[in-house]
């Protein structure tokens, strides 16, 4: 039975045998059976990191007492769930969201800091006592490409590309056309989105 550690565009971590793209860190969440207990993160810091450590060694996977090893399928899923660059392991994209999200808030600064960024970012992701995702409405057509929603009659997430719009699964996309016409119910959290449209380029 694989580990309870993939993360979908609507927030759930469930178990999937589906290899991720990349891993998330929001702290601790389970125990010492691997089994993840009822808290969804234990710092505002969610970052998305590189699966290939700065040591090159392998991870044991939820190690006792360590944090909690999440996998997205790609970097748009990892932003719909709530998380942002790791500034350690993935510098670079750290430092084009840091711009991104300073012009789109200039009241944080051009290179708002870490924790700025994840205070904004936490107060929109995720309520406090229901532990449910926050999400937001908006005209499908004013939404930057990498930005994650789900319309009317169609519950399953899906992805805004550059070619057109793309329904999510573990098992990858698959093209589906809509009228960009229309009111959307937006997975990710608003921060981000604003910075996609500040120049934020969103990586597979």
């Amino acid at each position: 039975m694989p580990l309870q550690n993939r993360v979908t565009p609507l927030g759930a971590i469930v178990s999937h045998e589906a290899r991720g793209q990349l891993m998330g860190n929001r702290g601790c969440l389970h125990n010492d059976q691997q089994q993840l207990v009822d808290r969804r993160w234990t710092r505002p810091a969610w970052v998305t990191c590189s699966l290939v450590s700065n040591s090159g060694n392998k991870r044991k996977l939820m190690t006792p007492g360590k944090y909690t090893e999440l996998f997205f399928t790609d970097e748009a899923t990892s932003f719909a769930a709530g998380h942002r660059p790791c500034r350690q392991c993935r510098y670079d994209a750290y430092t084009r969201f840091q711009k991104a999200f300073g012009k789109a808030f200039p009241e944080h600064g051009e290179r708002p800091s870490a924790v700025s960024m994840d205070k904004a970012l936490h107060a929109s992701r995720i309520e406090r006592h229901s532990k449910q995702q926050i999400t937001f409405e908006a005209d499908l057509h004013s939404l930057p490409v990498g930005t994650f929603f789900v319309a009317s009659g169609l519950p399953r997430p899906i992805q805004k590309f550059s070619d057109g719009y793309k329904v999510w699964s573990f098992d990858g996309y698959a093209q589906i056309e809509l009228e960009s016409d229309q009111l959307v119910t937006v997975l990710t959290p608003y921060p981000s989105v604003q910075a996609f449209k500040a120049g934020y380029f969103v990586g597979p």
